[in-house]
C-alpha cells in the first residue's frame, strides 16, 4: 500500500487574516572601532526571514537599538560593486518595494514597544550589532521578556553576541544549559583574511566556549544551519536567516 504524505505550506493568501505580530529588531548605523568602515544590519538577515514570516501570515514590525533611518553593510547590498551580495535575488526584490524602503526609513526605538502585542521576536545580525548589541541592557531585556513568555527568541549570525551576556530574571546566563549557535569562528578567520585585517572585536564561538554549562555548535562554513532549544533559536550565519525563521515559525504553528 503507498504510504501518502500530506504537507500543508507556510503560505499567506491574499485577504487571509494575519496570524498575529513578529518583532524584528536590527541594529542602528555606527562606526567600528577595528575598521573604520560604517556599518548596520546584514539585509539577507532581515530579508529572508521577512519572506518566511511573510508568506506563512505573519505581519512584521522593524525596530532598531537607536530608532531612525537604518543602514544596511555595504557587502551585504546586493547592488554592491564588491559583487559580494549579488546572488541575493531575495533582498533585491525587496529593495523594490516601496514599503520595505519606508520600513528603514524610520523605524521605533526598541524601548518604544511593548512585547506584548508580539508572538515573536527576532534578531537581525550584520556588523553593527558587535558593538550595539552586546551590552545593551534594553535589548536584553526585551528578549528575555520574550523568552520568559515562552514565546519563539531568535537570533542569528552577529546578533547572538546578545547571548553572551542576557541573564533571565533569576540572574542566570539565558544560554545555561542550552544549545546554541552563532558566527563561527572559521567563519571570522575566513572574512579577516578577506579584507587582510581582523574585522570584529571579539569571535562569539570563542566567547561562547569560555561559558560553562551551554553548548556551542557550528556547522561547515556559510552553510545553512539553525538550532532550536526550547523556544531559543539560534541561526549560524547570513544563510541561515530563512531556517532560522522557519524554526519560528513551526513554533507558532504548533
Amino acid at each position: 500500500m503507498n504510504q501518502i504524505l500530506e504537507k500543508n505550506a507556510y503560505v499567506h493568501f491574499h485577504g487571509a487574516p494575519s496570524k498575529g505580530k513578529i518583532l524584528m529588531v536590527a541594529s542602528s548605523p555606527t562606526v567600528s572601532k577595528q575598521t573604520g568602515w560604517p556599518i548596520g544590519f546584514w539585509i539577507a538577515e532581515l530579508t529572508h526571514p521577512l519572506r518566511v514570516f511573510q508568506e506563512a501570515g505573519y505581519e512584521v514590525e522593524l525596530v532598531s537599538t537607536e530608532g531612525g533611518k537604518l543602514e544596511m553593510d555595504a557587502y551585504s547590498n546586493p547592488t554592491d560593486p564588491s559583487g559580494y551580495s549579488a546572488h541575493d535575488v531575495i533582498s533585491l526584490g525587496y529593495l523594490q518595494k516601496p514599503e520595505f524602503n519606508a520600513m528603514l526609513e524610520n523605524t521605533k526605538k526598541l524601548t518604544e514597544i511593548n512585547p506584548a502585542e508580539y508572538n515573536a521576536i527576532f534578531l537581525v545580525g550584520g556588523q553593527g550589532p558587535m558593538y550595539t548589541f552586546r551590552g545593551n541592557q534594553d535589548l536584553e531585556k526585551l528578549f528575555v521578556a520574550f523568552y520568559e513568555a515562552g514565546k519563539p527568541s531568535a537570533a542569528v549570525c552577529h546578533s547572538t553576541t546578545l547571548l553572551l551576556e542576557a541573564k533571565k530574571s533569576n540572574g542566570e546566563l539565558l544560554v545555561s544549559g542550552k544549545t546554541w549557535t552563532g558566527f563561527a569562528d572559521a567563519e571570522e578567520e575566513f572574512a579577516d583574511q578577506a579584507v587582510g585585517m581582523k574585522i570584529q572585536p571579539h569571535r562569539i564561538e570563542e566567547e561562547a566556549r569560555k561559558i560553562s554549562g551551554t553548548i556551542f555548535k557550528v556547522a561547515a562554513p556559510f552553510s545553512s544551519y539553525a538550532i532550536q532549544d526550547g523556544n531559543l533559536i539560534t541561526g549560524q550565519q547570513q544563510n541561515s536567516g530563512a531556517a532560522a525563521a522557519e524554526l519560528v515559525v513551526e513554533a507558532l504553528n504548533k
